[in-house]
């Protein structure tokens, strides 16, 4: 007579089903240890699926609200020409988050769910951009120091192990590159101005130095690099998963003093003093030192509850509430294109 399963033995489907899942699991990661790309039909684990929308979201959340410090100097720029930049450079940012946006859809969410989900308070974006642009001198900070944090954060994820994702940030970080050369040049005119120019200068530095250090790159992966023993272990759990699985090439860390020895060089050659007593060549590195990064004090000065952070929200939501008509309009222009390109085709079947 046949009975049921044994208390604490598997069932046959129980057990086909965890042999299809090792089955797909081990050629998932050899397809990553191939340096193949992982494609939206591939099968991939639920993790890897899941790591990817909170970046990709966090990413495209980043690039929209970014838009905000700078585009508040469009109607203020000193020169046609600057202007133009600013504007230039604005616009691209809004492309760079509907690329990402489009990615993330790639991995089975929809765009509006992620915008909900940012206008909700659930979903994040780099908390960099909650800092208040008080001066014309800002713009080029932002573009210089935010952006050049960015490139130097994004360019190994042109590279990364998921296809959409990889192709979107090879377009992203031609133009970011772009917008580092135009905050340099920026900064560069201040300083090469009168007196008062070049203090704007310095005093925009020395507030978004910091910041742009512990912002753009997350939680430090080690206690030596200053954070507290929980941001550690967060930083480290986080960039070994997403490294394992080609998501990421780098760790946090790496990639925050690749940035400081890119930028020391530059702030020497512009004249400007980078607000850390701590940085200093290391001849043995081969690295420049820097002081410690505590991500937790930032990332509480300019997180989620403050002013500034509330404000770059509502702007944001107010904004996507305004549009709400050209996406209707665009979405009764598609189906009615949709219908008459249905008609045609039964008409022509017909005759």
């Amino acid at each position: 007579m046949t009975g049921a399963p044994a208390r604490g033995t598997a069932s046959p489907a129980a057990d086909e089903e965890a042999a299809s899942q090792a089955r797909l699991t081990a050629e998932f990661e050899a397809l990553l240890a191939e340096g193949e790309t992982v494609e939206p039909r591939d099968w991939m684990p639920d993790g890897y699926r899941r790591m990817l929308i909170r970046q990709i979201a966090q990413h495209a959340h980043s690039e929209i609200i970014g838009m905000q410090p700078e585009g508040a100097w469009l109607t203020r720029a000193p020169s046609l020409h600057r202007k133009s930049v600013l504007l230039a450079k604005v616009q691209d940012e809004a492309g760079h988050g509907l690329y990402l946006y489009s990615a993330a859809e790639t991995l089975g969410v929809d765009r509006a769910e992620l915008l909900a989900a940012l206008h909700r308070g659930q979903q994040r974006y780099a908390a960099t951009f909650n800092h208040p642009a008080l001066t014309w001198a800002d713009t080029g900070a932002v573009a210089w120091l935010t952006d050049g944090a960015a490139v130097i954060n994004q360019a190994p994820l042109c590279h990364t192990s998921y296809g959409p994702y990889a192709r979107a940030m090879r377009r992203v970080c031609q133009e970011e590159a772009f917008h580092v050369r135009q905050g340099y040049d920026l900064m560069k005119a201040l300083c090469e101005g009168t007196p008062a120019q070049k203090a704007m200068a310095q005093d925009a530095v020395d507030r978004w130095w910091l910041p742009a250090v512990a912002l753009m790159f997350g939680p430090p992966d080690t206690d030596a690099a200053g954070g507290d023993a929980k941001s550690a272990a967060l930083g480290a759990a986080v960039s070994r998963r997403a490294i394992a699985w080609g998501i990421k090439r780098h760790t946090n860390d790496e990639l925050r003093q690749r940035f400081v020895d890119h930028c020391v060089p530059q702030a020497e050659r512009l004249g400007l003093t980078l607000p850390d007593p701590g940085i200093r060549w290391n001849e043995e590195r081969g690295h420049y030192d820097f002081g410690p990064v505590d991500w937790e004090l930032y990332r509480g000065a300019l997180g989620d509850d403050t002013h500034t952070a509330r404000q770059r929200l509502a702007h944001r939501v107010a904004a996507h509430e305004d549009g709400a008509w050209v996406r209707e309009a665009a979405a009764a222009y598609a189906a009615r294109q949709s219908g008459a390109d249905t008609a045609g085709t039964s008409t022509e079947a017909v005759a």
